[in-house]
């Protein structure tokens, strides 16, 4: 299984990115997919997941500001993200869970100015 993310770069503070996922070398849905971020001298931090069922999860520091996405069919998850602030810079993971195995994406920078 390989996760492929795109959308990731450089926004202005008060701005949107699109963070797209995809899945590839596995039919079955994924059962969990969703989005960690890994800021510098920070803990890795969930930022999203939503299962098939489309139950979502956010932290609280994106709530109200960040809508997860995804296609079962497609095996692709989305992360919209608005309102964008300086703090939300980092390297974005997609992650997706099958079972019991989780497998992670490259990762996309997100680097947002003041």
């Amino acid at each position: 299984v390989q996760l492929q993310a795109s959308g990731g770069g450089l926004v202005q503070a008060g701005g949107s990115l699109r963070l797209s996922c995809a899945a590839s070398g596995i039919i079955r849905s994924a059962d969990v997919m969703g989005w960690f971020r890994q800021r510098l001298g920070k803990q890795r931090e969930l930022v999203a997941i939503i299962d098939s069922g489309g139950k979502t999860n956010y932290a609280d520091s994106v709530k109200g500001r960040v809508i997860i996405s995804r296609d079962n069919a497609k095996n692709t998850v989305d992360l919209q993200m608005n309102s964008l602030n300086p703090d939300d810079t980092g390297v974005y993971y997609c992650i997706s869970t099958w079972g019991n195995r989780e497998y992670r994406g490259q990762g996309t920078q997100v680097t947002v100015s003041s």
